[in-house]
């Protein structure tokens, strides 16, 4: 529990196509405000963490011979084999750290449509945290909307990390509500590799999106609980594409 005596310090306001972003610090704390509700702070990253340590797991557990992955076809520096990654979702950082930590991964996408945040990632305090994970050579910042990505591109993953909002009961961004719809799931699940994982954070527990993902044709679905000091657990809802 963090108690601040000092109020709020705003470093940067940006007004961008989605409306505004701001960028402040309290106390210890950096937090992002999108239209004046609450998105994250740098207070904890447990949750971000097992977001990526949960998509890595299912990859690693599942049965090899109904979920195989597709070894990566050697690109031109002779990678191959490491899955691929795409976070949506810059956020804070933390889960592009912990991934970028992890040398198991291969290419290490991260999709964020708020240039603002991008910025402060780069160039501005949020550097501390994500720096080094952004100097990594896996690792690249598509500066885009999720959703338009996933129905836009050809790209394919092996598992998809993706962390936008408050989850799929909750959203606070208009737009984003539509990335947890049967069309919304399609995409995703045609951004994955055969035997790929799905990982999808929320707020709190959705037995209406785990419905949801298996009408969307994902087997294996389960939800995963991150322990909280108090109130309802965020949970991290998996499904795999089948082989």
């Amino acid at each position: 529990m963090h108690t601040h005596t000092t109020a709020p310090v705003v470093l940067d306001r940006r007004e961008g196509p989605y409306g505004e972003v701001v960028l402040r610090r309290h106390g210890e704390l950096l937090q992002i405000i999108a239209n004046g509700c609450f998105l994250m702070d740098t207070s904890n990253g447990s949750s971000e963490r097992l977001l990526v340590d949960a998509a890595l797991d299912a990859l690693g557990t599942r049965d090899a011979s109904t979920a195989p992955v597709a070894p990566a076809v050697p690109d031109a520096a002779g990678r191959s084999g490491a899955p691929d990654l795409l976070i949506g979702g810059l956020g804070v950082g933390f889960s592009l750290a912990h991934a970028a930590a992890d040398p198991r991964w291969g290419r290490i996408a991260v999709v964020e449509r708020e240039q603002a945040i991008i910025d402060w990632h780069r160039t501005g305090p949020l550097a501390e945290l994500s720096g080094a994970a952004l100097a990594d050579p896996r690792t690249e910042i598509l500066h885009t909307d999720l959703v338009a990505y996933l129905s836009g591109t050809d790209d394919t993953y092996d598992a998809l990390c993706l962390d936008i909002d408050n989850g799929p009961d909750w959203t606070v961004t208009e737009g984003n509500n539509s990335l947890y719809s049967p069309t919304g799931l399609a995409s995703c699940k045609a951004r994955l590799n055969p035997g790929g994982v799905l990982a999808v954070w929320s707020a709190q527990p959705s037995s209406a999106f785990d419905d949801a993902l298996r009408n969307a044709g994902f087997c294996g679905v389960r939800t995963k609980e991150i322990p909280v000091a108090r109130g309802v657990p965020d949970v991290v809802h998996l499904g795999v594409r089948a082989a």
